[in-house]
C-alpha cells in the first residue's frame, strides 16, 4: 500500500480519442503544463476508441440518414447535418496541422478517402432519398453528391449490393467521393506517442477509484495500479474521457451539475467479411435505413475498413444489450448508476423506452441464420461461411430531464457536463463522438479556461482556421479548406492504389 501523493496541473481520465486530442490541444497551446493520464487498460485507444469497436467512419453527415428528418410537412430538415460536417471539418483541419507541424508523419496511417453513400429500398424511401440529395446538394457543404436509381449505375457504384438482386423493387443511392475511413484507434496511439515524447506522463494499468475536492479547491484522486496499491494525485484540472466508465467518476465528483444524469449501456455486433475476393468487389461506406424501433445508432451499414493497411469489410451494426457500460466493465455498471438523485430519471426513462428494450433484447436473441438474412437486404448472396461476429464497443447513451422531451429522455449525441468553476469536466454519450473530438474538446477548453481564450485564440486558429467562425457564411474559406486538407492528408482518390 503507497500513500504516494503528486501534484500536477492537468489530470486525463482514460487514453482513448478524447483525453488523445484535448491533451494535444494543450500540449500547444501551454507546453509548460504538466499532464498526468490515467488508463486502466494495458495500452491506449483499446476501449471505444479502438479500431474494431467503433464504425471509422470520418462522421461528416454525407450518408447517415438519421441526421436529416423528413419534417411533418414532408421537407427534409438538414440543420444537424450541416453541424455535424463543420465539426468534422474542424477535425480535418487540426489533423492538417499535426500532419503540417510533422507531429504526424503519414496520414494514411489513420485516415484514408473512401466514397460515403445511402441507400434505400422501396418507393417511399427512394422519394425520401431524392428529397434529401435535393436538399443536401444544393448546400456547398455537400458539393459533389451524386443521385441515382439507374441499376446499370448502381451496378458500378456497388456490384456487391446490386448484382443478383431482384429488379422488382426501386433502389437509389447517393455517392459522395469526398467521404473518409478514419482508424481512431491508430490516431489515438499515434497522439499519445506524441505526447508521450513530451513529457506527459502516462500511467498504463492505473484505475482511478474516487474523486473528491481537496480542501485548496484542487481535486484529489485516488488511483489503484495493478498491484493493488493506492496512491494519490491532485490536479488544478480534470478531465473524465474513460467512455463509458465516466458516468461513475462524474458521480463520484459530486458537482451539482452531474447530477439527474443517467446512463444506457447498448453493445454492438459487426459481421466481418474474411472472403479476400468479396471485400474486392466493395469500395465504400453505405448507409441504409433503421428499422421501426431502432436506435440511431443501429442504422445498418457495409463499411470498407482499413485496418491494419488491409482492406476489410464489415457489416452491422447489430443492437445489444449488456449492463456493463465498458466492454472491460462490471455487469453491475448499471446498477451501481442508480443513485437518489436520478432514480426518477432513470424509471421514466425506463418506462418510455419498453419498445427500444424489446428491440435490444430481440437482437441479442438472433442467430447467425437472422444475422445473415439482414445482411442479404445489401449482399443478396452473402455465404454464412465468409463472415464471422465481432462484438464491438460499449456505448452508454445519456439519460436527463429535458424542456422538450420530460423527465428521462434518452439523448442520441456526445454531451460535455463541467462544473461551474471549469475544474472538471466529463464527456459523455456516442455518436458522433470521435469524429467531432476537436469540436467538443476545444467546447472543453472554452468552458473550462475562459480566462485564457483571448491569449490562446491566435494559436487555436493556426491550428484550426475555420475557429470562430461558419464555413457556410465564408465559403472562399471552405473552399480553401476542403482543398488544403485534402492534400495534407492524401485524400485524393486517384492517388492510391488498393489491394
Amino acid at each position: 500500500m503507497s500513500n504516494r501523493e503528486t501534484k500536477t496541473d492537468v489530470i486525463l481520465i482514460g487514453a482513448g480519442i478524447m483525453s488523445a486530442t484535448l491533451g494535444t490541444l494543450l500540449k500547444e497551446l501551454v507546453p509548460e503544463w504538466e499532464i498526468t493520464v490515467f488508463e486502466k487498460l494495458e495500452n491506449a485507444g483499446d476501449e471505444s476508441s479502438n479500431e474494431w469497436n467503433n464504425a471509422g467512419t470520418g462522421h461528416a453527415a454525407l450518408c447517415e440518414l438519421n441526421y436529416t428528418a423528413q419534417k411533418p410537412d414532408g421537407s427534409i430538415d438538414i440543420s444537424k447535418a450541416i453541424e455535424i460536417n463543420e465539426q468534422f471539418q474542424v477535425s480535418m483541419q487540426f489533423w492538417s496541422y499535426l500532419v503540417n507541424s510533422k507531429l504526424i508523419r503519414n496520414p494514411q496511417d489513420f485516415i484514408m478517402p473512401l466514397p460515403h453513400m445511402s441507400m434505400v429500398q422501396g418507393e417511399e424511401n427512394v422519394a425520401f432519398l431524392k428529397k434529401r440529395f435535393e436538399a443536401m446538394s444544393n448546400n456547398p457543404l455537400f458539393q459533389g453528391m451524386e443521385f441515382s436509381d439507374d441499376p446499370a449505375k448502381l451496378m458500378e457504384w456497388i456490384p456487391l449490393i446490386i448484382q443478383d438482386r431482384p429488379s422488382n423493387e426501386p433502389i437509389a443511392a447517393t455517392k459522395i467521393d469526398s467521404g473518409t475511413d478514419v482508424n481512431f484507434g491508430a490516431l489515438t496511439r499515434i497522439l499519445f506517442d506524441h505526447l508521450k515524447s513530451k513529457n506527459v506522463n502516462m500511467k498504463y494499468k492505473h484505475s482511478v477509484d474516487n474523486i473528491k475536492r481537496a480542501s485548496d479547491g484542487s481535486w484529489e484522486l485516488k488511483v489503484r495500479n495493478d498491484r493493488g496499491n493506492v496512491e494519490r494525485h491532485h490536479a488544478k484540472f480534470v478531465f473524465i474521457g474513460g467512455g463509458g466508465g465516466s458516468l461513475h467518476l462524474l458521480q463520484k465528483s459530486g458537482i451539482p451539475e452531474g447530477k439527474h444524469i443517467g446512463g444506457f449501456p447498448v453493445s454492438g455486433i459487426f459481421m466481418v467479411c474474411k472472403n479476400p475476393d468479396v471485400v474486392a468487389q466493395h469500395h465504400a461506406k453505405v448507409y441504409g435505413k433503421a428499422k421501426l424501433g431502432a436506435p440511431p445508432m443501429s442504422v445498418p451499414h457495409l463499411d470498407t475498413r482499413f485496418i491494419d493497411n488491409k482492406k476489410s469489410l464489415l457489416f452491422g451494426p447489430f443492437a445489444g444489450f449488456s449492463p456493463k457500460f465498458l466492454k472491460t466493465g462490471s455487469m453491475f455498471d448499471l446498477v451501481t448508476s442508480v443513485k437518489p438523485d436520478n432514480l426518477v430519471t432513470m424509471l421514466s426513462a425506463g418506462a418510455k423506452n419498453m419498445s427500444l428494450t424489446k428491440y435490444l433484447i430481440e437482437q441479442v436473441m438472433l442467430s447467425k441464420e437472422k444475422r445473415m438474412e439482414e445482411l442479404r437486404e445489401f449482399i443478396p448472396n452473402a455465404k454464412i461461411e465468409d463472415w464471422d461476429l465481432v462484438v464491438a464497443g460499449q456505448r452508454v447513451q445519456v439519460i436527463k430531464d429535458t424542456v422538450a422531451g420530460g423527465k428521462g429522455t434518452l439523448q442520441f449525441g456526445t454531451e460535455v457536463i463541467n462544473a461551474a468553476d471549469g475544474s472538471i469536466a466529463a464527456l459523455l454519450g456516442a455518436s458522433p463522438g470521435a469524429s467531432t473530438a476537436v469540436h467538443v474538446m476545444l467546447e472543453v477548453i472554452n468552458k473550462c479556461f475562459p480566462q485564457h481564450m483571448k491569449e490562446w485564440e491566435p494559436k487555436i486558429k493556426e491550428m484550426i482556421p475555420s475557429y470562430g467562425l461558419s464555413l457556410l457564411e465564408n465559403l472562399d474559406l471552405l473552399h480553401e479548406i476542403h482543398t488544403s486538407t485534402a492534400e495534407t492528408l492524401a485524400l485524393k482518390e486517384k492517388e492510391l492504389a488498393y489491394s
